[in-house]
């Protein structure tokens, strides 16, 4: 890492992947690429941040074609580290951000977000991008690095982008193709979403319906949780109140999700993120030949 950082010059935007990259992931290079001299991206699965080994086992990869969609985006450098450079022994030290890691996902998947934190500093510490780039997809993992950025003090501006959704409204990952079947199914997710967005929209702020509308569209025992939460911290908030953001995760079949909608409200009202909609099939069907 440290050569790679040394090839880049001017202002540097990093943009950390687990590759088998979707639109979601390219958006936040070309943002990076707008937005920067010079943009590395990387390509780590991280085991740390799985707390199921099977999940691991069957994450989807492809370095070729990542490789391909990177330059084509114009990103720089593509950083792909082998485990011995990121970690030349297991690790004794984690990085947990107390209280904002430990819910949800945190209750869900012990040790997830501290693995997340863990990689995400060392990241930052052998590249030290000037901008850092996550998807507000992951809005837990998005308010862990934030805090964890301020109480280190390190020198990168953290910039949470745009949500993307596919053209029928499922949010963008790459484990969607590894639905199958289940695909449908997993659509229940972002309606229940839809709905409280509306809703929000209409003026609804406790979190009590907010939080009903997702539970009555998703089918029986596969919703983890659905929870409003202030954007930061990720405590659970009773009302609707500056910006929070309702956040959700679910299981079909093998598979897991997450999902969730922004909500700002003020004076003058409110109006909920819902992220931005591809206006064609995901390109990682494509590369699975489905």
């Amino acid at each position: 890492m440290a050569e790679a950082r040394a090839q880049a010059g001017g202002v540097v935007g990093l943009v950390p992947t687990m590759g088998f990259l979707h639109e979601g992931h390219l958006s936040l290079m070309e943002r990076s690429v707008a937005e920067c001299d010079q943009t590395i991206a990387t390509l780590y699965v991280n085991p740390l941040q799985f707390d199921d080994p099977a999940d691991l086992d069957r994450y989807p990869a492809d370095q070729d074609r990542d490789l391909a969609l990177a330059e084509a985006c114009g990103v720089d450098l593509m950083v792909v580290p082998r485990p011995q450079e990121m970690f030349a022994s297991p690790p004794l030290t984690r990085v947990t951000v107390a209280g904002i890691g430990e819910r949800l996902e945190g209750e869900f998947r012990p040790g997830h977000m501290a693995g997340v934190a863990t990689v995400v500093t060392r990241l930052l510490a052998g590249l030290q991008p000037h901008r850092a780039y996550f998807g507000r997809k992951d809005a837990q993992q998005l308010a862990v690095i934030t805090r964890l950025v301020q109480d280190l003090g390190f020198p990168v501006e953290v910039v949470g982008c745009s949500l993307v959704r596919e053209s029928d409204g499922l949010a963008l990952s790459s484990r969607n193709v590894l639905l199958g079947e289940r695909r449908a199914e997993a659509l229940a997710l972002s309606r229940g979403l839809m709905r409280a967005a509306d809703r929000f929209d209409h003026g609804e702020k406790r979190a009590t319906v907010l939080e009903a509308a997702v539970r009555g569209a998703v089918p029986d025992g596969a919703l983890e949780y659905a929870r409003l939460c202030e954007t930061s911290t990720m405590t659970r908030t009773a009302v609707a109140e500056g910006e929070t953001v309702l956040v959700t995760a679910a299981r079909f079949g093998p598979v897991r999700i997450i999902d969730n909608v922004g909500l700002v409200a003020d004076r003058s009202g409110g109006s909920a993120d819902r992220g931005v909609r591809l206006g064609h099939p995901s390109l990682i069907y494509g590369s699975e030949g489905t």
